[in-house]
């Protein structure tokens, strides 16, 4: 077997006159009149080769033989290419390899769609195919910029002290949030495992145990409908620290996300990070995960709205709804009424009923509706926008609830469609101080709005007793260019805290010990003030890559259906099996 020396992004000048050995997939193949050049390729580059009449008829009968993704191994002699003929998009672009041997280890059938070159192919031919699409250069990329982004994680930490440990894959369901993926037992019917939605109980189990700084590169699995970034298996730099408070956490985790900024974009991170507390993100934004590299603010406009003869409005706010708007630098030049007519439905599936939409003119505002605005509630509009000539104001009327989602979504397609800020840069900052409870109408309940561990601020304490609605958690989020990349919390550490959030959330003394018995049995044996937080190693690494779909940045991922088109999972079982694991289907 020709046995490799060199890859095919290893030789420059400096290798000409030595022999080496090559071994990997046929780009392309030239014929160029008596000669043949192949470009052969492996993860590490490309290197230019050279079949000459000259070495034997048996070795040109070889190389006039090879294709496309055949897998050959090559040997030569690393020659300077001519002056001029130089490719200086390669690394290896100043050489080539005379060949002198040629061993093909596979040969292959014609791809269903080009590695290099061409168009992308479709989504499914890709997933379908995933051992060629994972050839591709630019899969290859990814996938190596996951490894380095993995690796960066794994050193800071240490340099922090931690440790790494590994949780339980198979545990115990615990229904709060997504639903669980379970496994039946073979051993005990009629029970089952959980894969784990996060390691959160074992990891606070591990502070109570005294290893005060743990971290895990963990696997996680939820049951849930899936998006462009979402997938049922997820990876997460996993997180827990004793004898800290949320700052100390957030601190730790800003060195991490400065290393990686570093090492991935060669940006230098200045500490601390922005904070913004949730309240006024959801003010200013409409979304507890804004995206700071442009502005474009929400404004209230209730104190206005009252001044106007739009029903529209006064009919909002006589309902308790707000009245709020945003300007859109150049807007009113840029988008035509059927534009804005196209953005008006595009909100209506939020629950949005309409868009007031208005053009800043240099003396008046203009569109539909602008005869109910009286000058003197035009000019208070210009100097709260700061809007200018051609700037275009849209303003919802309705809940708190839909006039930030309608708002905030149309923020970010504008943000995007008038260019507003430079796709390649990053922007990060921290969500802080969530409330610590949601309502749930349908179940007229609270839920937690992180998970029920999360401990209450201090100030906030006395309101679980009388308020628990306005009760603000110690909870913290990273958001990267408005992607929420990572979240955390502090712990109850307290028993009886941890009770009382328990029977808020409506679980019975019973329902707590059965679902969480062995966590309140361990804070009582002397468990430490800790917390922690989980980065999204997907999601963080889809960003860094410049890609939409995560399903990009992940090797094997599942398709919008939760299926993988590659091994055709999930699949039928055999009868055998499913009788050892006593389950039944349904009809």
């Amino acid at each position: 077997m020709l046995k490799r020396t060199h890859t095919c992004g290893d030789l420059g000048a400096e290798h000409a006159g030595q022999t080496v050995i090559l071994n990997g997939w046929v780009d392309t193949r030239r014929d160029h009149g008596g000669l043949v050049f192949i470009d052969l390729r492996d993860r590490y580059g490309l290197t230019q080769v050279v079949f000459d009449p000259d070495s034997g008829q048996a070795l040109m009968d070889a190389a006039h033989d090879l294709r496309s993704e055949y897998v050959i191994g090559v040997k030569g002699t690393v020659a300077r290419r001519y002056h001029g003929k130089e490719n200086p998009k390669l690394k290896t672009g100043a050489i080539e390899v005379q060949a002198t041997e040629l061993e093909v280890f596979t040969r292959t059938e014609t791809p269903p769609f080009e590695i290099t070159g061409g168009s992308e192919p479709n989504e499914e031919l890709r997933l379908s195919h995933r051992y060629l699409d994972l050839r591709r250069p630019e899969m290859q990329r990814i996938l190596l910029l996951r490894h380095q982004m993995l690796q960066v994680m794994r050193r800071t930490m240490s340099d922090q002290n931690f440790v790494e440990i590994e949780t339980p894959i198979l545990g115990r369901s615990t229904p709060e949030g997504a639903r669980d993926f379970l496994v039946p037992s073979r051993v005990h019917a009629g029970h089952f495992y959980a894969l784990p939605q996060s390691p959160q109980l074992y990891k606070q189990i591990l502070m109570v145990a005294g290893y005060d700084r743990y971290f895990q590169i963990a696997r996680c699995f939820r049951d849930e409908d899936l998006r462009a970034n979402r997938q049922p298996e997820f990876t997460q730099l996993d997180v827990e620290m004793s004898f800290v408070e949320f700052e100390d956490v957030i601190g730790t985790m800003e060195h991490v996300v400065a290393a990686l900024a570093k090492e991935l974009t060669g940006e230098t991170l200045t500490l601390p990070l922005p904070r913004i507390e949730y309240h006024d993100a959801m003010e200013r934004y409409g979304v507890d995960r804004p995206d700071y590299r442009f502005g474009m603010e929400l404004k209230d406009l209730g104190d206005l709205a009252g001044r106007t003869e739009f029903k529209v409005f006064s009919q909002a706010l006589e309902a308790g709804g707000r009245v709020r708007g945003l300007c859109a630098p150049g807007g009113g030049e840029k988008y035509t009424r059927k534009d804005l007519d196209a953005l008006t439905e595009s909100i209506k599936p939020l629950g949005a009923k309409g868009l007031v939409w208005i053009k800043v003119e240099a003396e008046t505002f203009t569109g539909p509706t602008a005869k109910f605005f009286p000058p003197d509630v035009q000019a208070a509009m210009r100097e709260r926008f700061d809007a200018k000539t051609g700037d275009l104001i849209l303003i919802v009327a309705d809940t708190q609830s839909v006039t930030s989602q309608a708002l905030s979504t149309l923020r970010i397609r504008l943000g995007a469609e008038l260019k507003l800020y430079d796709p390649k840069t990053f922007h990060y900052s921290w969500i802080v101080k969530f409330p610590l409870f949601g309502w749930d109408a349908e179940e007229n309940r609270f839920v937690a709005e992180h998970h029920p561990f999360t401990m209450p601020l201090p100030a906030d304490l006395h309101l679980l007793d009388t308020e628990p609605g306005k009760v603000r958690a110690q909870a913290y989020d990273l958001v990267v260019n408005g992607e929420e990349c990572g979240g955390g919390t502090i712990r109850c550490h307290d028993p009886i805290i941890q009770s009382k959030i328990f029977a808020l959330l409506g679980l019975s003394t019973e329902e707590a010990n059965e679902k969480f018995g062995f966590l309140l049995n361990a804070l009582k044996f002397g468990a430490p003030p800790h917390g922690g937080i989980a980065l999204g190693v997907d999601r963080m690494v889809m960003l860094y890559a410049g890609l939409s779909n995560i399903r990009d940045c992940i090797a094997f991922p599942k398709t919008a259906k939760g299926t993988d088109l590659m091994t055709g999972a999930p699949g039928t079982v055999d009868p055998r099996q499913l009788r050892e694991l006593h389950v039944k289907l349904a009809e």
